[in-house]
């Protein structure tokens, strides 16, 4: 085991989007030809390509590995006998919904068994679309797992990670990100007694910045704060269970060797994590309160331009600056659908109901906006400066309707009375004064 693999002292390259490289072992990486007829070292070249082959250049996902046992090299997968928790999607429904946090889990319960499926908006057979899910888990992982249905996103909202992939080590906790490639294997270790969070699977073109257009060169994510990993192998022989999951369900193979065995690698598709905290927050500072879109720290787009299959959207802290405008979210309604979470602190759009960990779903063309208490000190409000702090929301937000799953409309964590939240807003209308 190498010491990435065994301390927290873990070394990063920065970046985004570029060509990486990184090798454990000096000159592990081949010089000018990516398989030659001999790697260094005795070690097997193979690619890992996270997009189709001839896609535009400046689409291309792919990473070339050192390992040193292919993937191949490995026994027949059975399946494992269940799917992740959750259950079938459930029925259509346009009603706002929303979640108190999930418990933690009692027994032992890895990060693998404690997903939860909480909506989707297409199969994992379809080229595109999302699923959605929180996780809850109080013991480290011992197996080794990859998803073969989808990219993944990991919000953490409780307990930080360590995270053995086969490009190297990652760690997050709360208030930062991790992104793994469809495909990519690896293994979750907890630093803290439990954790939890989100997970976003995306089944669709994998996740960049966005443009900024006419924001320019500066704002938003910067792609120097994005962090991939150092090589890091394991080499000892140690029988290890390999899990995938295909089209939702989980299959197992068992190996005689660790298949995080990668002693070099150079391309794009890698695994990377971001601080949320690094975020340079855009705002007006004249008038009224910006559109979400304005909070976009990654997108999946689609092939309708400006129309995402999945934004990840933060509510971060920030100032509070402008004139005669109602500041927090104004009521709306819209063409995406909006899974929030919440990770610290309070969201400035609701007084009270919506905690870390806990979770709302507002689908197409859902009115919602402000509860009554939140808009009725808006409206009252002395237009000063103001910071919103210690506070972070996110959403997943996506052009296709989302369904939440069984499970989702019938926990008890369901609140049954969200919409009581918005009855308490008055009718303020007076046709004989214009302003009150």
């Amino acid at each position: 085991m190498c010491p990435e693999m065994s301390t927290p002292a873990l070394r990063y390259q920065s970046g985004f989007g570029n060509q990486f490289s990184s090798e454990a072992l000096p000159g592990a990486l081949p010089e000018g030809q990516n398989s030659p007829q001999k790697v260094p070292y005795g070690l097997y070249a193979e690619q890992f390509s996270g997009t189709a082959f001839t896609v535009a250049r400046s689409e291309a996902r792919r990473t070339w590995l050192y390992r040193i046992r292919p993937s191949a090299l490995h026994p027949r997968f059975e399946r494992l006998g269940r799917q992740l928790c959750g259950g079938p999607l459930g029925e259509v429904t346009p009603n706002r919904l929303r979640w108190n946090p999930l418990p933690l889990p009692s027994g032992t319960v890895d990060f693998l068994d404690g997903w939860v499926a909480m909506a989707a908006n297409a199969a994992a057979d379809k080229p595109a679309g999302v699923s959605l899910y929180t996780y809850a888990a109080n013991a480290s992982m011992q197996r080794v797992f990859y998803n073969a249905d989808g990219e993944l996103l990991l919000v953490p909202e409780h307990g930080r990670l360590r995270i053995a992939t086969e490009l190297g080590t990652l760690e997050l906790g709360p208030l930062e990100i991790a992104v793994l490639p469809r495909g990519l294997k690896f293994r979750v270790q907890l630093l803290d007694a439990t954790a939890r969070g989100y997970i976003a699977e995306n089944h669709g073109a994998p996740l960049r910045l966005p443009d900024l257009g006419p924001i320019g060169s500066n704002g938003l994510a910067n792609p120097r704060d994005f962090r991939s990993p150092v090589a890091c192998y394991e080499e000892q022989p140690m029988p290890t269970q390999l899990v995938q999951k295909f089209l939702g369900e989980l299959w197992g193979c068992q190996l005689q060797h660790s298949p995080l065995d990668v002693v070099a690698w150079h391309g794009n598709n890698v695994p990377y994590t971001y601080d949320l905290r690094r975020f340079n927050t855009l705002g007006t500072v004249s008038f009224d309160h910006p559109d979400p879109s304005i909070f976009t720290v990654l997108t999946s787009p689609t092939s309708v331009h400006g129309l995402a299959n999945l934004d990840f959207v933060i509510f971060p802290p920030r100032w509070m600056v402008a004139e005669n405008t109602f500041r927090p979210p104004w009521f709306h309604r819209n063409l995406m659908n909006e899974f929030m979470g919440l990770i610290q602190g309070n969201y400035d759009a609701k007084a009270e109901g919506f905690v870390p960990g806990g979770a709302s779903l507002h689908s197409c063309m859902s009115a919602h906006g402000p509860d009554a208490s939140t808009c009725a000190q808006a409206i009252a409000a002395e237009l000063a400066p103001a910071k919103i702090d210690n506070t972070m929301a996110f959403m997943f937000e996506t052009s296709q309707v989302l369904r939440p799953t069984r499970h989702a409309l019938d926990c008890p964590q369901l609140q049954t009375d969200y919409d009581a939240c918005w009855a308490s807003l008055p009718s303020t209308f007076n046709p004989n004064r214009r302003y009150p």
